[in-house]
């Protein structure tokens, strides 16, 4: 452990006496692409300071306001720290203390007589990346469901449409080293709030600002992103792939194409070409909303720029098209060339840090391989509707209740009687008002455990730094328990913390990851993946690798195989704005403090954002009625949600944005956004489509 002894003045005005303190390294474990190192201050048993680690090779000291936070969340008032039993109302909030003796034989009491009597897939694990940590996230937990046979949950809430779009395209979820985008020259960041969510990015791509780069966001909100960019170019939602397409039109009809790239190194250009007849600017602008000649400039300082370089975002692939917006944006460096250079490509994900996962979840474990799976966005209609019913809902690492679509439906699945839930958590979140038990969760300071980014070639490895604070358990240490306490006696529920990191470590078929020593992590704590031997583009095109603008295969999924723009399933685009004034399109990306609905219940971040807000454009207010501040209510046939009006022309006409997930008791009626988004799936991979909300809007009473 790397760990100093220091004498340091107290900070602020108070001109304290010199005190010794102890410095600690570690790792912030909140969902976000930049997993930076942190330097942590303990004082008397207490973290008395967050800041960043100046050591680290590419988060370099910078980290998050919300992060600076952490010693508000760790040593919380309302923090959970010891298990407790539902003595009220479900959703009431009503608890009595319990010991963990009592905890574990209820849980286990419990699933013994649900097993005997309905069959293990009538118990549903519900968890996500709360804490993205895999010993304590992928490992001991999916080993225990996975062994006493529960349904299997498909988490794909988050990026598993874009993940697959981009791999329709280049066969791989990515490779390319964001250090190397200091290079880039013309720099497009398309549909990602990067200020708020992907900060290192930023700094790298500032480097490459100071070296002539001009930088556009394109979005459908005035977001900070796009107030940092040089350009913003602002299309409706769910258009993107449209304006992708038309931009590879005026490449092609003004012959800013590589001809000898697309010939040497991809499939399927000469189809490509014949679709992009059908996506000429002017009727590209009707679609977007983007004016013509902003198309065409883009389209030639794009086509005229080398190397050009494409940082693609997580709101794209929250449509019904997601993951054909991401795969249609995935093929412009192609036709320009780009990944022949250093700085030049596309990223929406790094792709090399993939992990044995069979050898660290164990599937083969079940008893029956045939278990049914369950989506996770599909939550409120599981509780409801899934025949044979769902007896015990498991939910560690999540809080669905705020985060989950079509939350009516999940609140009123929550709430049935004969449902018995169980929340691991640190605090007393909107889910688990909902328990039957609340057990105490500790937090990533407590915890011994490796971290992998999904953009950055970093792993990382973190140890506690404070005791379980109460009576608080690790997932690592709950799952154990209880395969223990259910009889479970595989060789694998005896792994160690350190067991673990090992076999995430081991995978044969990713050298990139292999060919970290395990001693020299752990001593350390930063290593780069090995990527040598062609492991990341341009070198990966001389290994035959091709770029599938046609792929036959998505036929199959009943997808074009072409990239191709469609239509959101409701809502309007620029074309059908005009014709159905009184539809809006919701987006609800995230806000700046909180991370979904992590850190929402921080005073001090919550003073900082307010209250949540619902932003509309100036001409939609003035027909509405509506004035700044007043209260509107949004609905639509699956919910309604009351917010404070913020008039503003960040957004498009018809377009309504609503920033962060706030915990529920923050909204003026106790409804949240997720009232009103579908759990319909998107294209590709049964992903969420938060951002394909459709609403009506009036003045609250």
């Amino acid at each position: 452990m790397q760990k100093v002894k220091y004498v340091e003045k107290g900070w602020g005005e108070r001109n304290v006496s010199q005190s010794t303190r102890e410095v600690f390294r570690s790792v912030c474990p909140l969902d976000c692409p930049d997993t930076c190192g942190l330097r942590v201050i303990v004082e008397d048993g207490r973290i008395t300071r967050v800041t960043g680690d100046p050591d680290h090779p590419i988060t370099r000291g910078v980290i998050c306001h919300k992060v600076r936070h952490f010693p508000d969340r760790v040593h919380h008032l309302e923090r959970l720290l010891y298990p407790m039993r539902r003595t009220g109302e479900k959703g009431e909030g009503k608890f009595e203390r319990i010991t963990w003796e009592e905890a574990l034989d209820e849980i286990t009491s419990r699933m013994k007589q649900l097993i005997a009597e309905h069959g293990a897939e009538s118990i549903l694990p519900y968890s996500y990346y709360g804490n993205m940590g895999l010993v304590n996230n992928g490992t001991m937990d999916r080993r225990f469901f996975h062994r006493l046979g529960a349904s299997r949950l498909d988490r794909t809430i988050c990026n598993v449409a874009g993940s697959q779009g981009f791999q329709a395209t280049m066969g791989i979820k990515g490779a390319i080293d964001p250090e190397d985008t200091v290079h880039s020259r013309y720099i497009i960041v398309w549909g990602g709030n990067i200020v708020s969510t992907n900060m290192h990015q930023v700094m790298l791509f500032e480097q490459a600002r100071k070296q002539g780069a001009k930088i556009v966001v394109i979005d459908v909100h005035r977001n900070q992103t796009a107030r940092w960019a040089d350009e913003f170019v602002q299309l409706y939602p769910g258009t993107d792939a449209a304006l992708a397409l038309g931009m590879m039109h005026v490449l092609e009809r003004e012959n800013l194409i590589d001809e000898a790239f697309l010939r040497d190194y991809t499939v399927g250009w000469e189809q490509l070409r014949e679709r992009l007849k059908a996506y000429p600017p002017e009727r590209v602008s009707r679609i977007t909303g983007v004016p013509k000649e902003t198309i065409i400039r883009l389209a030639r300082e794009y086509g005229k720029t080398s190397p050009s370089f494409i940082r693609i975002g997580n709101g794209l692939q929250h449509h019904d098209n997601g993951g054909m917006i991401v795969r249609t944006i995935t093929c412009l460096p192609a036709l320009t060339g780009q990944w022949r250079y250093k700085g030049g490509g596309a990223l929406k994900g790094n792709g090399l840090v993939q992990v044995d996962t069979d050898k660290l979840e164990r599937p083969d474990l079940l008893p029956n391989p045939n278990v049914r799976s369950i989506n996770m966005i599909h939550l409120g209609r599981a509780l409801l509707e899934a025949d044979p019913p769902i007896r015990m809902l498991f939910v560690y690492n999540s809080n669905p209740a705020a985060v989950a679509p079509s939350q009516e439906k999940v609140l009123r699945g929550l709430a049935r009687e004969d449902l018995f839930t169980v929340v691991h958590d640190l605090f007393l979140t909107d889910t688990a008002r909902y328990a039957d038990l609340v057990l105490p969760a500790t937090s990533h300071f407590e915890n011994l455990d490796v971290y992998k980014s999904y953009w950055h070639m970093y792993v990382q490895v973190a140890r506690p730094i404070l005791p379980p604070q109460g009576e608080a358990w690790s997932n690592y240490k709950l799952f154990r328990t209880l395969a223990k306490r259910m009889g479970f006696t595989e060789p694998c529920f005896d792994d160690t913390e350190e067991d673990l990191i090992r076999q995430v470590l081991d995978n044969p078929d990713n050298p990139c990851l292999s060919r970290i020593d395990f001693d020299e992590l752990m001593e350390k704590e930063i290593v780069k993946l090995d990527i040598s031997e062609n492991a990341v583009f341009p070198e990966r095109l001389q290994r035959g690798e091709r770029i599938l603008l046609f792929n036959e295969s998505l036929r199959a999924a009943g997808l074009d195989p072409l990239p191709a723009h469609t239509p959101p399933k409701e809502g309007t685009d620029g074309e059908r704005n005009a014709e159905d004034p009184d539809t809006f399109m919701l987006i609800s990306p995230p806000n700046h403090q909180f991370l979904n609905s992590s850190m929402g219940n921080i005073g001090k971040l919550q003073k900082m954002e307010g209250r949540p807000t619902l932003q509309i454009h100036p001409k939609d207010a003035e027909r509405k009625g509506i004035v700044n501040g007043s209260l509107v209510r949004i609905w639509n046939e699956r919910g309604s949600c009351t917010l404070t009006v913020k008039v503003t022309d960040a957004v498009l006409p018809g377009v309504l944005v609503s920033m962060g997930l706030w915990w529920l008791s923050s909204y003026p009626d106790g409804k949240g956004i997720n009232q009103l988004t579908p759990d319909r799936e998107a294209d590709m991979g049964g992903g969420a489509v938060f951002f394909s909300t459709a609403v009506q809007l009036e003045k609250a009473e």
